[in-house]
């Protein structure tokens, strides 16, 4: 195919066709079952799976299914299967997910989480880019493919509906529809990024995740501190004194051996080509305050610790009274949400044993802990590009985006590629999308990069013609 003709196909697909259900969809609150305990009876992620499948249903290709697909007490699932132009029985996998993270406070003037906003080439609002567009530029790379003479295999286009909750119900649907997506070939995802928006950037590792809730209790009730402090030993201290043992304080290291990995040479060989084709991408987007440095200043060994290294942060607390309403209490319990992101090839369920095994042997002064909320998956690690995927991006960066394209470790976690990598040990990867380093997804003024989504999506087609013909 031409590419600068398929380029400009996709890009009147997303001026004229994407771009407004796009917004509309934006505007429908559909925050993820995590985070919306009542999803089933609000509706709103059953409007947001309408309003694309409506969508979906406008579309020219002849022969395909749209199917909303929603096991019993499972959130819903969109099915988008679209017969191959080519002679091939394999499949094409490609996700996406449609729940969205909570709007959050403080967004800017004229901009808010349900009020999509096109400003200087960005779509604003929550679920633009993480990742609301991902369903309309697959379906948009399949269509520019048959646009401009090319071919692709049989594709399937999954669209889930409990990501940012951790995709618990994914698993079931994985296994429910086993026998209709057949030979995957090919995995394409969507919900990515990268350091800049010169380029196509490819996610080639995962980290994994262990969560846990801990209390620390020492009194049943509440009890005067000039009573009770010194005789009482204090829930917070003995917090503190267990979480030494989880990380060393001065320098962040995690000390739970079973976290720790070596990390593969030509992992590091990409972290370093990644820092040197954006330099300034890591540490440039946050908003540090006041005099803030980083834990490092050398960006090669920051992009190690939030690619291949542990990391423990705490993301939330109970049993703490605001300030205004701190009395002269000695607090009965302590809570930490303890929130571990781990290697891409570290063991979670072996590291979540090591994490309880730690914070319940030997408690201080005998206290109660109480470990709750407990959650693990395991990273991804992407397998060797195939000589025919790797050529074709090499051309994708030459005549689409004008640079060489480049890969990264992802910080974050995406479950449904672990469980894929797991079902399809033979397929290619593709983890790529529209996210830059200040997309502001989670955080207030989310927004997508429209002119990168379209590029992204003119690399998808070219990816899948080659596919299509390998």
């Amino acid at each position: 195919m031409d590419r600068s003709a398929l380029t400009s196909t996709v890009r009147g697909l997303w001026d004229d066709d994407i771009l407004p259900s796009l917004s509309a969809l934006v505007a429908i609150p559909a925050i993820s079952p995590a985070f919306d305990p009542a999803w089933a009876t609000s509706g709103h992620l059953a409007a947001a799976v309408e309003h694309v499948r409506a969508w979906l249903a406008t579309r020219d290709l002849p022969g395909t299914t749209v199917e909303v697909v929603q096991l019993p007490d499972r959130t819903p699932l969109l099915l988008v299967d679209v017969p191959g132009t080519a002679v091939s029985d394999d499949t094409v996998l490609m996700y996406g997910h449609l729940d969205k993270q909570p709007p959050v406070g403080g967004w800017s003037e004229g901009l808010g989480p349900w009020t999509p906003v096109v400003r200087d080439g960005r779509l604003y609002g929550r679920g633009a880019a993480d990742d609301g567009y991902s369903g309309y530029a697959a379906v948009a790379a399949i269509e520019a493919v048959r646009a401009n003479g090319g071919t692709h295999a049989r594709c399937v286009v999954l669209l889930e509906t409990g990501e940012e909750s951790g995709s618990p119900d994914l698993p079931a649907y994985l296994e429910h529809l086993k026998p209709r997506l057949g030979d995957v070939s090919l995995v394409v995802c969507l919900d990515s990024g990268g350091n800049d928006y010169d380029r196509m950037w490819l996610t080639s590792s995962l980290r994994g995740l262990v969560q846990a809730t801990m209390t620390v209790r020492v009194l049943d009730a509440g009890l005067h501190s000039g009573t009770g402090s010194g005789v009482v030993p204090s829930s917070f201290r003995i917090a503190r004194q267990l979480l030494d043992r989880l990380e060393d304080s001065a320098t962040g290291e995690v000390l739970v051996r079973e976290m720790h990995v070596d990390v593969p040479e030509h992992r590091l060989a990409e972290v370093r080509d990644a820092v040197t084709a954006a330099p300034g991408s890591i540490t440039g987007p946050v908003a540090w305050a006041g005099g803030t440095r980083p834990v490092v200043e050398d960006e090669v060994e920051l992009a190690l610790n939030s690619g291949w290294r542990p990391t423990l942060s705490i993301t939330g607390a109970d049993g703490l009274p605001s300030p205004d309403d701190a009395g002269n209490v000695l607090r009965p319990f302590t809570t930490l949400v303890l929130s571990f992101r781990l290697p891409p090839t570290a063991d979670s369920g072996v590291a979540l044993e090591a994490v309880r095994r730690l914070l319940t042997t030997d408690v201080p002064y005998g206290a109660t802990v109480e470990l709750s909320r407990v959650e693990h998956a395991t990273g991804w690690n992407a397998p060797a590009l195939a000589p025919w995927l790797r050529d074709t991006l090499d051309g994708v960066g030459e005549e689409v985006f004008g640079a060489p394209w480049r890969s990264m470790a992802l910080g974050g976690s995406i479950p449904f590629m672990g469980l894929l990598a797991e079902a399809y040990p033979e397929a290619q990867f593709l983890v790529t999308g529209a996210v830059g380093p200040d997309s502001n997804c989670h955080v207030p003024d989310e927004w997508l990069h429209l002119e990168q989504a379209a590029r992204i999506t003119a690399a998808v087609a070219s990816v899948l013609d080659a596919h299509a013909s390998r």
